[in-house]
């Protein structure tokens, strides 16, 4: 198998009209990108809000092909926040590939629970013990009752994107929960086997960060990460490996100050020992990028798309 050692980043823009659908990023090594099709969208969803955000991309390793997943909203129709949250689609927006450059697609499926207000920034992570696809994001439930209504992660899992089992609560906590990305680590990128999450805290606005041995919602512990937990005004979190420098990458968007996106470095991720990158040593691409999610490529899926769409340097 060919060394996946380039970078795809699947990402939108902004809160403005063709900014909330999906675009495409490559690097050659997880810190300096370019993008691709001279900064324009890849996919548009003109079905459901008519708007992607939120997106991530997955492999299929058994049928080789490629999922990208969105959240369905357009904030730009200009129903607002309070509408994106507790009103807005159950839906989640899927699209399929077998070679990351002509795409089926966008198909919706219904995953939000009956009393959910929205279904937001959907990832997947393959469960090697279901043999399935553990799809998860947030909903803000119980949409009718303000006093009570909190977000939080729910789950569903799927072998083909299309038909999947009935939702259940993932991740419940004090306070808000929302985009979670999680990643499995082993004992050549950790110092133990099982799997990282990430989650913002919407009360505090910041980045959590928890380690469990499986997949299962009662197996994770709080990992104590300094860094990141004096870092507000940061959402989006995307973990990946970087195979060149043997180190984790944590891209975290601050949101807050529109600044986009920036890359935290750990040897440690377990340790939650993060290094927070100066603006000399990365280079996110001429496009502020929003929320979205990585896939490492080979060289010659790389090539591929850079062929197709051209690579904005």
């Amino acid at each position: 198998m060919s060394e996946r050692n380039c970078y795809l980043f699947v990402h939108f823009t902004s809160d403005c009209d063709e900014g909330e659908q999906i675009r495409f990023s490559l690097s050659k090594d997880g810190l300096h990108w370019n993008d691709v099709n001279n900064g324009e969208p890849v996919l548009i969803s003109n079905i459901g809000e008519k708007g992607a955000r939120d997106p991530f991309i997955v492999r299929d390793e058994k049928n080789g092909k490629f999922y990208i997943m969105a959240t369905d909203l357009k904030i730009a129709s200009g129903k607002g926040w309070k509408w994106a949250q507790y009103d807005a689609s159950r839906d989640l927006l899927v699209w399929e590939s077998d070679d990351l450059v002509n795409f089926k697609g966008p198909w919706a499926v219904t995953v939000g629970v009956e009393d959910a207000g929205c279904v937001w920034a959907p990832e997947a992570i393959y469960d090697e013990e279901k043999q399935a696809f553990m799809v998860f994001w947030a909903s803000m439930t119980p949409k009718n009752d303000e006093t009570l209504a909190k977000q939080k992660i729910y789950r569903a899992y799927t072998t083909d994107f299309r038909t999947f089992t009935e939702p259940e609560e993932y991740i419940k906590r004090e306070n808000h929960v929302i985009d979670t990305d999680i990643v499995r680590v082993d004992l050549t990128n950790a110092t133990k086997e099982g799997y990282v999450r990430f989650s913002k805290d919407e009360t505090t606005k910041n980045i959590r960060t928890d380690f469990g041995k499986t997949l299962d919602k009662d197996a994770f512990e709080n990992i104590t990460a300094p860094t990141l937990e004096a870092m507000p005004g940061v959402e989006g979190p995307i973990c990946f490996y970087i195979q060149q420098i043997k180190k984790w990458c944590l891209l975290v968007d601050r949101y807050a100050t529109h600044g986009g996106y920036i890359p935290l470095l750990t040897d440690d991720i377990i340790g939650g020992k993060f290094e927070v990158l100066d603006e000399s040593q990365y280079d996110m691409g001429k496009t502020l990028k929003r929320h979205g999610g990585i896939l490492a490529i080979t060289e010659e899926e790389y090539k591929k798309v850079a062929c197709e769409y051209g690579v904005l340097d």
